[in-house]
């Protein structure tokens, strides 16, 4: 399975965010630029992360982002859930047009390994993926 950048770029926000130990809030440029991505594309990230209560924005001077809840408390799974299609097919959806729907084998197979995939994510939260914090911060401030 392959993620999209969207859902890509959702984690690396929330990482960058979980590992800062500054204590101005991040800008989206500043992320952005750590990552060698798109400011744009990071202003929409942050905009989904900010929809799904996950990050706060503040606008302004001295604005920015921070998580909105601790790193321990953010599931990979339900990001991934929440930022990602996961329509792997197109009989995945209500509106199916392929005739061997109903008695697709390989539909089944499919549905349980995402069922897999997703559960194995559940397992993790935020927290999880930064444990090495301070590895991650000195090459993110390498890549600056």
């Amino acid at each position: 399975m392959q993620l999209t950048t969207h859902t890509d770029y959702s984690l690396r926000l929330l990482i960058y965010l979980a590992v800062r130990d500054e204590d101005m809030p991040a800008t989206v440029q500043a992320a952005a630029d750590r990552y060698g991505i798109s400011a744009n594309h990071m202003a929409k990230v942050a905009q989904t992360l900010v929809q799904y209560g996950y990050i706060h924005s503040q606008r302004g001077r001295g604005g920015g982002l921070r998580l909105a809840t601790p790193a321990s408390q953010i599931n990979i799974g339900a990001v991934v859930r929440r930022t990602e299609n996961l329509r792997l097919l197109e009989c995945f959806g209500p509106n199916s047009t392929c005739p061997i729907d109903p008695a697709c084998s390989l539909k089944k197979i499919l549905g349980r390994a995402q069922a897999a995939f997703l559960e194995e994510l559940d397992g993790y939260s935020l927290e999880a993926l930064v444990t090495n914090d301070d590895e991650l911060r000195g090459l993110l401030a390498r890549a600056s």
